[in-house]
């Protein structure tokens, strides 16, 4: 398929992003056809490439860079000398979207903010991926997924009272925000078409985890109530005899008593007819499905289970879910032969475009791969604009 039928085709980004909200932002933005150019610090890159705290070939171009960082292009600028601050200057000249998610005002510190840019650039578009925002009191506050989670209420959230308080262990915040950052950018470019310039665009990991508990906020906003999807009282995680399953009783008539069925024991929902009064007994009953469950694998209980057309799942490792034929059929993962890592599988994109599916153009880059190239494009689009 030709470059030349994705939705991105001919936008130019400036990727100033590093670790993992910029990046996914970046990516995805790379993925849809754009000309990302990833500047980067010469000898050292982004942060990612410091993962396992050596500077080795291998090590800077470790999995975990290169699951971010594919359809970009890699330059070495030292952006606070002045041959390397006009170069980023020049860059601008001819790009469409500049973006970070360094704290609030690096990027005007280093004369690089959206004021400065827009006047080189009107058409230009500055999107930056923070902490806590551009201003307030947080706004000058080291942003990082942990933190997000533990500011905005998920941390305090638990399946049940007695569980401790815990990390989520998958970079939620991170991705969650880095998805809004490439909405922002594709509303900034469809708005640029209609009236010719460029905008600001800033999402942060706080406003992300905010927005995500949309529902949550209503509730309690209204009613003073903690929403907790997790702790509904048949709902829940559960040792078989061979590993765990997952159940959700909810989305039906009677759900306790398809429960009681599929898992073989006496009819309990008399006795506990409502919503109200399972939460009262929520423990007797999540420990009678313990019981229950522990008896039996969870293929029994999930054939079980799905014959009462409950909503159940067994509870697998990443690496069973990888291996799982949806996840291929999906187009979820891509095989690619990589310089210095050699075989290394990256994972596709959750959106499904019919005629335009995302190719890898470009492999995880080196540090500094494509400086020479990108500076050489460069002179020759400025020698023609200086010609026009």
């Amino acid at each position: 398929m030709s470059e030349k039928t994705m939705p991105l085709d001919g936008i130019r980004v400036i990727d100033f992003t590093q670790v993992m909200l910029g990046p996914c932002a970046t990516q995805t933005l790379g993925d849809l056809g754009a000309d990302v150019i990833k500047v980067e610090r010469p000898g050292a890159g982004d942060l990612s490439r410091g993962f396992y705290g050596k500077h080795t070939e291998e090590a800077m171009n470790n999995a975990v860079f290169a699951s971010l960082n594919r359809n970009k292009r890699s330059v070495e600028i030292d952006t606070k000398s002045a041959e390397g601050h006009q170069q980023v200057l020049d860059l601008v000249k001819t790009a469409d979207v500049v973006v970070d998610n360094f704290r609030a005002g690096v990027m005007d510190r280093l004369g690089f903010g959206y004021a400065a840019l827009s006047k080189l650039n009107p058409r230009i578009i500055c999107a930056s991926g923070t902490g806590f925002g551009s201003s307030g009191p947080y706004a000058h506050k080291g942003g990082q997924d942990v933190l997000a989670q533990a500011m905005t209420g998920v941390m305090e959230k638990t399946q049940d009272p007695s569980i401790p308080k815990s990390i989520y262990p998958t970079t939620l915040c991170d991705y969650s925000a880095g998805m809004h950052l490439v909405q922002g950018i594709l509303a900034a470019l469809l708005m640029r078409d209609k009236t010719g310039h460029g905008q600001k665009v800033e999402v942060s990991l706080y406003d992300s985890m905010i927005a995500m508990q949309m529902q949550e906020a209503a509730q309690w906003s209204k009613h003073r109530e903690v929403l907790n999807w997790a702790a509904m009282p048949l709902t829940g995680v559960f040792d078989t005899a061979d590993g765990a399953i997952v159940i959700v009783g909810a989305f039906k008539a009677n759900p306790l008593q398809d429960i009681c069925t599929a898992l073989e024991i006496e009819d309990l929902s008399p006795e506990y007819p409502t919503l109200d009064v399972q939460r009262q007994h929520k423990p007797f009953l999540q420990q009678r499905f313990r019981d229950a469950i522990a008896e039996n694998t969870s293929a029994y209980w999930l054939e079980r289970l799905e014959e009462q057309d409950l909503l159940c799942a067994p509870v697998r490792s990443l690496g069973e879910a990888l291996a799982d034929p949806q996840t291929k059929i999906n187009g979820m993962l891509h095989e690619v032969q990589h310089p210095v890592l050699g075989d290394i599988t990256l994972t596709g994109s959750p959106v499904h475009l019919s005629d335009a599916p995302v190719l890898i153009r470009h492999l995880p880059p080196r540090l500094g791969e494509h400086t020479e190239e990108v500076l050489q494009e460069l002179a020759v689009l400025l020698a023609q604009e200086a010609a026009e």
